[in-house]
């Protein structure tokens, strides 16, 4: 089994214009991530996945695989589709290229599902919520997950709440001290398709859920497709602001 991890990179943000190339001590943040991807066991290959010439320029120069795509994808994981058409891989790994702490080992454990059971068609990662305010922050994707670890349900609120809960308990009090079950997970943003079913998706219409919540994943769930999600012991540190960049570098300051 083949299986090839993407990596969408676009020179254009509102929020943060050419966020992949941004310094982090002496890297472009597009080298971190492939470095971290590079790291896997069981992906074979890394491609890096732009717009713009000053991404492809700088991902060859650190000796980097990466391909032009169109201008006009609305979402990465139209531009990783673009890719996958031309590849014979049959599992396509989706890494954000906002995550530069990303390692190989986290994206492993959700590849791993798909070399023991061959009616999957997608995967996720998800960590425990450790923050209130992150279970109350709208920018944090949370997931439920059913008995066998398949998504019951992905959402922008707090989600699993308790119906006896009142928003003023979560906070007074420490977060995970019996205040929320155990249950409350947010998800990472990396996805793992068959290439199959990565193409078939791409060109399924958006679904009112979808819409509504801003969440690719649901589209999949509204049209009966499972998603595996496993939870890991990561916590992630993407990049959507100058702000997060500044998080970013001086965590890896620190002394580990």
């Amino acid at each position: 089994m083949t299986v090839v991890a993407v990596i969408p990179a676009r020179y254009g943000s509102t929020r943060f214009e050419g966020k992949p190339l941004a310094d982090i001590v002496g890297k472009p943040m597009i080298q971190h991530v492939y470095e971290g991807v590079g790291q896997s066991k069981l992906i074979d290959q890394v491609i890096v996945a732009t717009d713009d010439q000053r991404i492809l320029e700088t991902v060859q120069g650190f000796g980097g695989r990466a391909v032009m795509t169109s201008p006009d994808h609305p979402t990465g994981t139209d531009r990783v589709a673009e890719v996958a058409q031309k590849l014979k891989a049959e599992i396509i790994v989706n890494v954000q290229g906002d995550e530069p702490l990303i390692k190989g080992h986290i994206l492993d454990k959700a590849i791993r599902p798909f070399l023991s059971d061959n009616t999957l068609s997608m995967s996720t990662l998800m960590t425990r919520l450790e923050h209130a305010m992150d279970w109350l922050n709208p920018n944090v994707g949370k997931v439920v997950v059913d008995q066998k670890g398949f998504a019951l349900y992905f959402s922008r609120a707090p989600i699993p709440f308790p119906r006896d809960l009142h928003i003023e308990q979560i906070l007074s009090k420490p977060f995970g001290k019996k205040v929320l079950p155990k249950g409350v997970f947010k998800q990472i943003g990396v996805y793992v398709y068959t290439r199959k079913f990565l193409l078939r998706f791409s060109k399924m219409k958006s679904t009112p859920l979808e819409k509504l919540e801003k969440l690719e994943q649901l589209r999949a769930l509204e049209n009966g497709y499972r998603i595996k999600v496993v939870s890991v012991d990561y916590e992630p540190l993407h990049v959507e602001t100058p702000d997060d960049l500044q998080k970013v570098v001086e965590f890896l300051s620190r002394p580990h």
